[in-house]
């Protein structure tokens, strides 16, 4: 079995810790010491992950720094109601710098948006990722 450290990365209320709890069953956020780095586990069936949920909030670009490193894959979460903002834009260079070899995006909060305004994300989204 593979093991690799995942790690979520995105803007602050994003929807990183929600989408972490929904994919492991584990609540990030549930003690005064995971409001800055949380930890959970997700075991599929040929690769087991160790999850860093890190804080989305500017205030916490250090502990999105150490939560970065090691990482082998990231999860930037980007909400479809807001698109990509500046702590998107933050993590992603960090992601960059320290040479993260594996990036996936998953947009959250599909529900609060019309088809329309989904491709406007889409782009946004594409354009950030141009040249990574």
């Amino acid at each position: 079995m593979k093991h690799l450290i995942l790690g979520t990365a995105g803007h602050i209320d994003h929807g990183k810790t929600a989408l972490v709890a929904a994919l492991t069953g584990t609540d990030t956020d549930r003690l005064k010491e995971e409001k800055e780095l949380g930890f959970a586990v997700l075991e599929l069936p040929e690769v087991h992950f160790g999850v860093v949920d890190v804080p989305g909030h500017e205030a916490f670009v250090r502990a999105m720094v150490a939560g970065a490193a090691g990482m082998d894959v990231v999860l930037m979460v980007v909400a479809a109601d807001e698109s990509v903002m500046p702590q998107t834009r933050e993590h992603l260079a960090i992601i960059e710098l320290l040479d993260v070899p594996e990036l996936v995006v998953a947009i959250t909060k599909l529900d609060t948006v019309d088809a329309e305004w989904l491709e406007l994300v889409q782009a946004d989204i594409a354009d950030l990722l141009e040249g990574t």
